[in-house]
């Protein structure tokens, strides 16, 4: 496999967040840029989470935003591709103890050009530099064909069962 691809992304994990003096730096990753999301970024980035299935009913994707964007342990990273359109995003979120990804999202028509590992790996540089030393995602049983892409950029079963309930 060539040097910058799926099999050497904690490498490229680590390398960006060496050089990131805080947090909310931007991350360049194959030739992406990653950045904050921007007020301007929220309709797109809601518009690219549906396009690809991953709203839900049960929750809100503009209050998801809302509350990344509001709490300074969590963020919404996005990519623009030409014409300024959000190509691909990442919301990462540090909780003291692990770092978590959610809505890593890549544009259909661009899947497979290696823009979701790019997500992947900014989310997890900016969660580097936030002071997280692991993190986890979660998968949803109806979407078990992306399971073989984590496996590729390192991600394994964790071996545990994620329970929930609302609090409000």
């Amino acid at each position: 496999m060539a040097p910058g691809r799926i099999r050497d992304g904690v490498a490229l994990t680590n390398a960006l967040a060496a050089g990131a003096p805080d947090a909310a730096t931007e991350h360049r990753v194959g030739g992406v840029d990653f950045r904050e999301i921007a007020d301007d970024d929220v309709e797109q980035v809601v518009a690219l989470w549906d396009e690809c299935g991953l709203v839900r009913p049960w929750n809100d994707a503009h209050r998801d935003v809302a509350d990344a964007r509001a709490n300074p342990t969590s963020t919404v990273l996005v990519a623009h591709g030409e014409g300024g359109a959000v190509v691909a995003t990442a919301l990462a979120g540090y909780e003291g103890h692990r770092g978590w990804i959610y809505y890593v999202a890549v544009a259909p028509a661009l899947r497979g050009a290696g823009l979701g590992r790019d997500a992947v790996v900014a989310a997890e540089a900016w969660l580097v530099a936030a002071g997280a030393r692991k993190v986890r995602l979660m998968v949803r049983t109806t979407n078990a064909p992306v399971l073989g892409f984590y496996e590729q950029l390192g991600y394994s079963d964790a071996e545990c069962t994620v329970l929930g309930r609302d609090l409000v």
